[in-house]
């Protein structure tokens, strides 16, 4: 029984990244649209509309917003979470890909471009969304989650994220060699060069910046 309900608790944290990362690319795209008048693919991943950061910053938030009981230090707290976790992943990406995918240098109090003082406001009204209405619309989900067939589709989805983010990890790790000139010396260095060339992985994360260029 003990088994059963640690699996139940990952299936729900699961389900949490995934809308949170769908929420993540909706907010992306209507930030563009509407700031730019144009679209413009802000997809975090090769395939399907998910910005993973929002997807670990809403697994976070279910883990800390609901022990605390006061909207203002949810706020608070939230604000704090989620720059780290944004600063974090701006290096990450940097270190890993030689890339970012924002850069926040022209903002007024900003830490080293990766976060701004604007954006922490940002995370932390989206922790009060998360207290309000993510958290309990995940709660309903329990009855589902209980469900054999609800797990069997659960386990083939995250079979295909498991897939996706590998293989957009590798691409994105290959491009980063190819502009260090460094040639294919692999079968699948080969493979990622001809399916994911530079003009697919410009056009999929349209938002990046090659550091290695500047």
């Amino acid at each position: 029984m003990e088994k059963e309900k640690i699996m139940n608790y990952f299936v729900k944290l699961f389900w949490i990244f995934m809308i949170g990362s769908f929420l993540g690319f909706v907010a992306e795209t209507m930030v563009v649209l509407i700031k730019e008048g144009h679209y413009e693919c802000r997809q975090g991943l090769l395939y399907g509309p998910f910005v993973q950061i929002y997807g670990i910053g809403a697994v976070v938030y279910y883990l800390f917003v609901p022990k605390i009981k006061k909207s203002k230090n949810v706020f608070l707290v939230c604000m704090l979470v989620g720059g780290i976790l944004e600063y974090l992943f701006s290096y990450i990406q940097e270190v890993l890909f030689g890339t970012i995918s924002w850069d926040y240098s022209n903002y007024l109090i900003n830490l080293n471009g990766r976060t701004s003082l604007l954006h922490c406001i940002y995370w932390g009204i989206a922790g009060i969304l998360v207290a309000k209405v993510l958290c309990p619309f995940i709660d309903k989900m329990d009855k589902y989650i209980k469900k054999k067939s609800f797990k069997q589709i659960t386990v083939i989805i995250a079979i295909f994220m498991l897939c996706n983010i590998t293989i957009s990890w590798s691409a994105a790790n290959r491009q980063e060699e190819r502009m260090k000139n460094i040639p294919a010396q692999s079968k699948l260095d080969h493979f990622l060069d001809e399916h994911y060339p530079d003009e697919v992985m410009n056009k999929i994360y349209a938002n990046k910046i090659d550091k290695l260029k500047k």
